[in-house]
């Protein structure tokens, strides 16, 4: 494989200065970080930082050490300090904006990767990079450029091709996006998540050439679990292609099987987490009705795989309405209150006065500022937000939330048929999903009953039925006048960063429902939910 062009500054320029025991603790450290010892990489760094104080190349590698370990503000630390003394660095910069995209400072980052690219111009990291950091801030258009440059400088570099193939799907040049990943298995041919990334286009289909390459892959042994998790998942899929669907199941219980070796879920836990944090927030007052603060937010909550994508592309529609998609801040202002009260989240509710709510209403909303400089009112698509309905009631009265709804058996399957490996641990096993499936029910009934005029049920068959009504239904709702865009939809151009980007694109389709191809395979699901 081809070396990936990097900085122009060789290996003996970057250590220039160091001892030579501090050399030999460099390379040592060097060989942990490719093993994966992280610690001892640590130690081995910080023994040649007392060798040679202060050198910027052991301070860098000291850096991504301690990042590894998850040490992020003892490595952001170390980075400023590095790029101190050797602010010409374009290594040093790229480390320092991959740090801070990983801890959420996402245009700090962009700041630190466009000095990169200015510093080094022919080294493709940064470039790849700063592609990534766009596409996390929902700059997809301008994420293609940076892209493209790292591709060209580097054609073999995995992860540049594999987010270009993402953004063009994000931004519906379906196509597109299935010849960069058809490009990275001609040049990758063992990556899974590659063959899965090509199966989620969803609109693509697999083939029986697919499915033969995708049985042998799954059947070795030497690539690492993700990648076998990857390529079990786009058999099913390549199998339910080809209506395969005896075999398609056996693969979808053979990925899902994988799967949850690594991810572990307690329905009992959940459950009692859950009716634990409803109790708390209907002992509080009730939020003031009248409140307008944070009537700029639309709230879409639900199972995914439920049509939120779908709702959300109707609402973008609208020249009112900017949509945002799945946006982790509502999370994230809760997880900055618990950690400065030094109490997990929902412990503290009862401590928290109207003040409080007011005071974390309003930082929502400075962090969600960027999606109103277009459009005055913006969507937050972020399915696992039902969780939070009390405290967003609480934090913004004003808002409205969409509760997306769908045949709970076609939203439990092709919950199991989907990766998505961090938020939804449950969506691994058919009963997992089902007891999943009656805490968020219960949960949402218990919300309604508490808001009524603030949560509104939006139920796919019943938009399928009557498009119109249910639009119109839809705005009103939300407090928007009726626009006939909204109901073409699948016109409206924005980048959309979910699984359903392709089929949304397209008018309403009918034919969604997949359970039927299974039969009897998915009657044990159908008595679960039932009960």
């Amino acid at each position: 494989m081809t070396a990936v062009p990097q900085q122009s500054w060789s290996d003996a320029e970057r250590r220039r200065g160091l001892a030579p025991s501090a050399v030999q603790y460099l390379d040592r450290g060097n060989q942990w970080l490719d093993r994966g010892d992280f610690a001892a990489a640590e130690r081995s760094f910080v023994a040649a930082l007392r060798e040679t104080p202060d050198h910027p190349e052991l301070l860098r590698s000291l850096a991504l050490g301690l990042q590894s370990l998850q040490r992020h503000a003892e490595a952001l630390a170390v980075l400023r300090q590095a790029a101190r003394l050797r602010a010409d660095d374009a290594l040093i910069q790229n480390a320092l904006g991959s740090l801070l995209g990983e801890m959420g400072d996402t245009d700090a980052a962009i700041e630190a990767l466009r000095r990169a690219c200015e510093l080094e111009p022919t080294f493709a990291a940064p470039w790849s990079n700063l592609g990534k950091a766009l596409t996390s801030l929902g700059r997809i258009t301008e994420s293609e450029l940076p892209l493209q440059r790292a591709l060209a400088l580097a054609p073999q570099l995995e992860s540049a091709r594999f987010q270009l193939a993402e953004s063009l799907m994000m931004l519906g040049r379906i196509d597109e996006s299935a010849a960069q990943y058809r490009e990275l298995l001609r040049r990758h041919p063992g990556s899974g998540l590659a063959w899965w990334g090509l199966a989620n286009l969803k609109s693509t289909r697999l083939d029986a050439a697919d499915v033969e390459q995708l049985t042998a892959l799954v059947r070795r042994r030497d690539i690492p679990p993700d990648e076998q998790i990857g390529a079990r998942f786009a058999l099913g899929k390549a199998l339910d292609d080809v209506g395969r669907y005896p075999d398609a199941y056996a693969a979808y219980v053979d990925a899902n099987t994988s799967a949850q070796q690594r991810f572990r879920w307690s329905a009992r836990g959940f459950d009692e987490w859950t009716r634990g944090m409803l109790t708390r927030f209907e002992k509080l007052a009730t939020p003031p009705a009248d409140s307008d603060r944070g009537r700029e937010v639309i709230f879409i909550v639900g199972m995914p795989r439920s049509a939120s994508t779908l709702t959300e592309q109707i609402l973008a529609a609208h020249p009112e309405v900017e949509g945002a998609s799945e946006l982790g801040d509502l999370g994230g202002v809760i997880a900055e209150e618990s950690q400065r009260r030094g109490r997990a989240f929902p412990d503290w509710i009862g401590d928290a006065d109207a003040t409080d709510w007011q005071r974390l209403g309003q930082r929502y909303l400075e962090r969600t500022a960027r999606w109103r400089t277009q459009r005055p009112r913006f969507t937050d698509k972020m399915p696992n937000n039902w969780m939070l309905a009390g405290a967003l009631r609480h934090m913004l009265p004003g808002a409205r939330i969409v509760d997306c709804r769908r045949d709970p058996v076609e939203t439990c399957w092709s919950c199991y048929r989907q990766i998505f490996w961090v938020g939804h641990e449950y969506s691994y096993s058919l009963d997992d999903l089902a007891a999943y499936w009656h805490t968020y029910d219960a949960a949402m009934k218990r919300w309604r009953a508490l808001y009524p005029m603030q949560i509104r049920e939006h139920v796919y068959e019943e938009l399928l039925a009557d498009p119109e009504r249910q639009t119109r239904a839809l705005l009103d709702f939300c407090g928007l006048p009726f626009d006939a865009a909204c109901l073409r939809f699948h016109e409206a151009a924005r980048s959309v960063r979910t699984a359903s980007a392709a089929q949304v694109r397209q008018p309403l389709n009918r034919a969604t429902a997949r359970a039927s191809h299974y039969g009897d395979a998915l009657d044990p699901l159908r008595r679960a939910l039932s009960r």
